[in-house]
């Protein structure tokens, strides 16, 4: 957590006694309960159905609860560094007689985060079929809703937390950003992939600088779609009137215009919204034109392509309904295919990470990411064409798949690995849940994977898996990541069959990274090896000629990149200004 800052401390509202675990957590574990519902704010306080907030709520586990709250992943830390001062710790759940009183109640702050936390950590669970664990050395990770005075919310490595900040707009008056539903998730979801590819993080490309942040964004507005009740909210007003829609109301060019496709509202009031990326035009063009080398303007492109293939989907979803000549739709029945289709792709964008490369990522990685882990669980897509439309979606803003391997009708997936691995000695076992047998199976395959000698090698992580289709089919893999590393200097470069950038001194110090995801099935056999070679010419020298023209090399560490980036993000009433970026920042 951040350290208080010096000088005399403020009356804190913590009570005198507050109990170790709260009665009523007591009472669900003697009932023998395994779930609790706990009401949330679904989207944003500026965010209404015509009359209020809305609330919802959302299914957690039924864990044991300190006061905080505080659980076996969360542990919400209420301190105020800007004014000093340590909230009395939550107990849950938290109750009021109306929405206006709870988003003015602290402690349904703190239930606020925990639950959206929770929930995006259970979405990542759900999606992967196993533990998901944080980016950092420890199993709870720190929020702290009310962390200082500034519109900025992020994630912390260093210090193992979620901030979120608040500040006094003119007209709204004080804005909390851990009341945004869409902004808590957003944060949880950059924390969830550090833990899962820390490598993306490290400086690469201009779409390995925007990954993070559009991935992010992603995930928070199909969480957001996927909460009960929001989306007929928040469709068109005859919808929460009437219970009834237009047709002509759910095209998807309407559908983008309304508040369901804007994030961050809370923090840009006035544009309604920080983002909404769901209006770029679709233009193949866009990806190479200057403003989009910028890694924000980079990560739009990604989530413009993810949301419009949401749109694609969502829109073959209801062509049943809007068959009949009546003009008017129910709203629950369109509501419930938007929510549906959202918590379908939210599963698979989140479970596409395991078939992505451990480093150097491309949007065309992810994409034929998306395509094989979806194909390997879902094998008839025929219904509603969840691929197809990621093609259309992504093709639209001229992102391809990274590979062109076809089985039958279907392109863009990976390829499978090599035939006649070496698995002499090796056991099936211990290639499940020990890191040295599958550094051995490197060590013996190093040739026929591309493997460099002359790099460290390090198997960075080990996850068996058990993944479950829409359809009840089960799915056992295990997945192993692993990292090559070679440090050189600028003239030593062209020993190794690469260039040195252009004005770069001879004697720079350059660190190469490679690395590859490794997909095993239930049997031990090597599906895919999903991976970017550490001495791969082409591309090494387009991240050096990168990294070297970006300014990369005279940078100095940055403790907090999220906090800088999304800083930069906010200035000047919200415009795109790039000062420093995450791709220039060093993290360990």
């Amino acid at each position: 957590m951040t350290r208080a800052r010096r000088g005399p401390r403020r009356k804190s509202p913590r009570s005198k006694s507050a109990p170790a675990v709260s009665a009523r957590t007591a009472a669900r574990a003697e009932l023998g309960e395994t779930s609790r519902r706990i009401p949330v704010l679904a989207q944003d306080p500026t965010i209404t159905d015509g009359m209020a907030a809305i609330l919802t709520e959302v299914e957690l586990p039924a864990e044991p609860l300190a006061p905080g709250p505080r659980g076996s992943r969360v542990h919400v830390i209420d301190y105020d560094a800007s004014r000093d001062t340590l909230y009395k710790p939550a107990i849950l759940p938290v109750e009021a007689t109306s929405a206006k009183a709870l988003l003015q109640d602290p402690a349904f702050h703190a239930q606020q985060v925990y639950a959206v936390v929770m929930q995006t950590l259970a979405h990542f669970e759900k999606a992967l079929g196993r533990r998901v664990a944080w980016g950092f050395d420890g199993h709870q990770i720190h929020v702290a809703p009310h962390a200082f005075e500034e519109p900025n919310a992020y994630y912390s490595r260093r210090d193992r937390a979620l901030y979120f900040g608040y500040f006094t707009d003119p007209e709204a008056g004080r804005v909390h950003t851990c009341l945004s539903y869409d902004v808590v998730a957003h944060e949880t979801a950059h924390a969830l992939l550090d833990g899962l590819r820390e490598r993306y993080l490290f400086p690469s490309s201009p779409d390995q600088a925007g990954f993070h942040e559009g991935f992010a964004d992603v995930v928070a507005l199909l969480s957001v779609f996927a909460l009960p009740k929001v989306v007929a909210s928040l469709m068109a007003p005859r919808a929460r009137s009437q219970g009834i829609v237009r047709k002509s109301d759910v095209t998807i060019d309407k559908l983008k215009e309304t508040a369901l496709f804007g994030l961050g509202e809370s923090l840009d009031l006035r544009r309604g919204g920080l983002r909404r990326s769901v209006q770029l035009p679709e233009d193949e063009t866009l990806i190479d034109t200057p403003p989009f080398q910028e890694p924000h303007r980079r990560g739009e492109l990604f989530v413009a392509a993810a949301l419009g293939a949401f749109l694609r989907i969502w829109r073959r979803r209801i062509e049943g309904l809007a068959a009949e000549p009546d003009p008017r739709l129910f709203a629950g029945r369109v509501a419930e295919e938007g929510q549906a289709a959202a918590q379908h792709l939210l599963i698979m964008v989140i479970r596409a990470l395991d078939y992505a490369p451990a480093t150097d990522l491309l949007f065309g990685d992810f994409l034929s990411a998306l395509l094989t882990s979806d194909l390997e669980l879902q094998p008839d897509d025929s219904r509603y064409g969840y691929r197809e439309a990621l093609r259309e979606g992504f093709a639209a803003f001229g992102i391809l798949p990274s590979s062109d391997h076809r089985v039958g009708s279907e392109g863009g997936l990976w390829q499978p690995p090599p035939q006649g691995l070496d698995r002499t000695g090796l056991h099936f076992e211990a290639m499940r849940q020990d890191r040295d047998e599958v550094f051995r199976f490197l060590w013996q395959n190093r040739k026929a994977l591309e493997l460099s000698d002359a790099a460290y090698t390090r198997v960075h992580s080990l996850r068996p898996c058990l993944r479950i289709s829409s359809d009840g089919a089960y799915l056992r893999e295990t997945v192993a990541e692993y990292h090559q590393i070679l440090d050189l200097r600028a003239f030593e470069l062209p020993g190794f069959g690469l260039e040195i950038p252009p004005g770069m001194p001879s004697g720079t110090s350059v660190t190469l990274y490679g690395g590859g995801a490794l997909i095993f099935d239930e049997f031990g056999a090597l599906k895919y090896h999903i991976r970017n070679r550490v001495l791969d010419p082409a591309r090494q020298n387009r991240r050096l000629r990168y990294l070297w023209s970006s300014g990369f090399f005279q940078q100095t560490e940055s403790p907090n990149p999220f906090a800088d980036m999304h800083r930069v993000r906010n200035q000047d009433g919200g415009r795109e200004m790039l000062v420093r970026d995450v791709s220039h920042a060093r993290t360990y």
